[in-house]
């Protein structure tokens, strides 16, 4: 397994998780954090390790081995996130991932790796990754807490405003270009509006936007 090079980056991907066993090894405190954001995700969870913490003791949602890894538990897996506290065990679970072309994430192990977790800024549908290739996890925290300050709650009700107006325009035979949505999205406007419970107003504007520029156009 070779060694990322200075210069590298990762390849930006959302996978799709829902309903896909994914295994984490190791019982700590970070598995948990792991077992987590996989159940959030969809994610049918197996925990493989003889010592757990008690939350995860007391999940009922994931599958729980109480034992060490064994060769063969990533059968059938499709990603695997290795969190033992033994760096030699990390490294040979990681290895055999690779060979059963399993998905493998070495926490704090970039090399071993296939892929790294970025910090996450969550907004409803909303989600915002922040990553450092690995370089610096404590930028990508302080980042994604200055995130979290600008884009607040009125974001989420935000998109679900344009999903509602997407649905109705598809009903309603419309097309609409890329470039006239981007115009009318102003997003200080809009989201302000919202913070102060102006949705139908925000929705007003937005649909406005929308049907002018699309006249326009037609015009043209």
């Amino acid at each position: 397994m070779s060694k990322k090079g200075q210069s590298s980056s990762y390849y930006p991907v959302f996978l799709d998780i829902d309903g896909k066993r994914c295994v984490v090894i190791g019982g700590g405190a970070v598995a948990l954090r792991k077992v987590n954001t996989l159940l959030e995700n969809g994610a049918k969870v197996e925990v493989i390790s003889p010592e757990l913490c008690p939350e995860l003791a007391a999940n009922r949602k994931i599958s729980i081995s109480r034992r060490a890894y064994q060769p063969g538990d990533l059968t059938g897996a499709f990603l695997a996130i290795v969190a033992t506290d033994n760096s030699e065990t990390n490294h040979q679970i990681a290895l055999e991932s690779r060979s059963r072309g399993v998905l493998v994430n070495v926490v704090d192990d970039a090399e071993y790796s296939d892929f790294i977790l970025p910090s996450l800024v969550q907004r409803g549908d909303i989600t915002i990754a922040v990553s450092t290739a690995g370089k610096s996890p404590a930028l990508a925290r302080k980042l994604r807490t200055r995130l979290e300050k600008e884009f607040g709650e009125e974001y989420a009700v935000l998109l679900q405003i344009i999903e509602e107006i997407r649905s109705e325009i598809k009903r309603r035979g419309l097309s609409i270009d890329s470039e006239t949505w981007q115009d009318a999205l102003d997003l200080d406007l809009l989201a302000g509006l919202i913070e102060k419970g102006q949705t139908e107003k925000a929705r007003e504007i937005i649909t406005q936007n929308l049907l002018k520029q699309h006249n326009e156009v037609r015009q043209v």
